[in-house]
Parts: C-alpha cells; structure tokens; sequence
C-alpha cells in the first residue's frame, strides 16, 4: 500500500464519514520510536476506536518538513489517515471530527526527541 494515500486535507477527512468511534492523535511525528505507536496502539485498544487519524502540528524545533513527517506518521499501521494541521485548527477540526477522544502527543514527542540527543550525546563524549 502506498502509505501516502493516507495523507489527506482536512475537509477531505471530514467528509470521508470515517467509522465510528474515531480517535484524532496530535503530535509532532518528527522523530518516530516505537513507545509512539505502542502508545498510539494502545489508545486505540483503549478506546475502541475503529478509525485512528493523526493530526501532523508544526513544530519551532522540528528536522523534517511537514511533508516528509506525515509521511513517516502514515507509514505507522495503527494509523488510518494523516493530515498537517496547524495548532490553531485543532479546535474545528476537532469539532468537525467529533472524535471520542483527543490525544495530545506533543508534550512526550518532545522529551522522547530530548532524551535521544542527550543519550547520543553521551555516546558521542565517551
């Protein structure tokens, strides 16, 4: 499958009808390890939910472009569709989604991304 069928606009996820219950993961996907998709995985479990979207956030400190990092999102199998968004859409696309659940993933991305540097780092000084 080519996973960058996946990747799709916003109003072009809404108006998919996706099956119900729909969970919208929020995150960075700068940096992909495998606690994301097992956390991703198990919030799926968790609530159910039969269609996971994943909603790709700009980033001040990302190494990939917006692009290149829904690419990497839609590449992961727990993961029905993949759009970039930009924070301040969160809220419409939210409401137009009508999920069963939002989860926000930026806050882990982030110390994932810090404690990788800081274990390369490491490495790298010894």
């Amino acid at each position: 499958m080519d996973t960058r069928t996946k990747i799709l606009t916003a109003a072009a996820v809404a108006a998919l009808e996706p099956a119900r219950p729909l969970l919208l993961a929020t995150g960075y996907f700068d940096v992909l390890r495998a606690e994301q998709a097992a956390e991703l995985a198990e919030a799926r479990r968790r609530t159910q939910a039969q269609t996971l979207v994943a909603a790709v956030q700009p980033s001040a400190k990302e190494t990939l472009p917006p692009a290149a990092r829904a690419q990497m999102a839609a590449a992961l199998r727990v993961v029905d569709y993949v759009l970039i968004a930009e924070t301040e859409d969160l809220d419409s696309l939210a409401g137009s989604l009508q999920p069963i659940e939002t989860i926000r993933l930026e806050e882990a991305e982030a110390s994932r991304t810090r404690q990788l540097i800081e274990h390369v780092h490491r490495r790298q000084s010894r």
